[in-house]
């Protein structure tokens, strides 16, 4: 089963990594810019080993009940990526084991995630601004000034560094009109943070668009670990 398995992912990740290439060479862009982050919810330490084996090292994890034994188990050089939404209270749990949390959306958190990161560990966490790009709350995300507001609050702390912003498209967007918001954010960012460079976008069904309008990380689930029963 582990080597039938292996090659299931093997097989999903030559596909995407097809379409990333594909979309890459259709925006006039070298593939070698934009990262594949395997977003790993529900699935398997193992399938981490696997995806590790395969040279897919970016790691991505939406619970920090899930992941925090999750990280624990795995024994292959990876990096973890945080991409849920973050309360307080698991910021200390999550400073301990992600190089990057890509879901800081308040002056709050960023702080509850500095002062976590100066206890915890000598190195800075990454950390990217996660936008809402239609202001709906219930996503999670800053909107308008906000989003200067946490960067401004994450530059400030030497326990985190400023990388750069995250978003997912709004279902009832076009992909297209939400990344090419996205990419106006990130540039305005820039411009006041030259160091936040990043920009976390595209997933399965939509990494195509994200791809077109600039981003360097794509979190990529289901297309490249396949459907499986939640984990209990």
């Amino acid at each position: 089963m582990t080597d039938a398995r292996r090659d299931e992912i093997a097989g999903n990740l030559a596909a995407v990594r097809a379409r990333i290439g594909a979309a890459c060479a259709a925006a006039g862009r070298d593939p070698a810019g934009v990262t594949l982050i395997a977003v790993t919810k529900t699935y398997p330490a193992s399938d981490v080993e696997h995806l590790a084996a395969l040279g897919v090292t970016d790691v991505g994890e939406n619970r920090d009940q899930e992941a925090a034994p999750k990280a624990a188990a795995v024994t292959a050089p990876v990096r973890w990526h945080y991409i849920g939404q973050l309360q307080r209270n698991k910021a200390r749990s999550v400073a301990g084991y992600a190089h990057a949390v890509h879901s800081v959306d308040s002056v709050r958190l960023a702080e509850a995630l500095g002062t976590a990161a100066a206890r915890l560990r000598d190195t800075p966490i990454e950390v990217l601004v996660q936008v809402s790009l239609d202001g709906r709350e219930h996503r999670g995300g800053a909107f308008g000034a906000d989003v200067d507001r946490v960067a401004d609050a994450v530059a400030a702390r030497p326990e985190l560094t400023l990388r750069g912003v995250m978003a997912v498209a709004p279902q009832d967007w076009e992909p297209a009109a939400a990344f090419a918001r996205l990419a106006e954010i990130a540039a305005r960012m820039r411009a006041a943070h030259p160091g936040a460079e990043l920009v976390s976008a595209g997933m399965s069904g939509d990494l195509e668009a994200a791809i077109a309008h600039g981003a360097t990380h794509v979190r990529v689930g289901g297309a490249l670990l396949g459907m499986r029963a939640p984990l209990r």
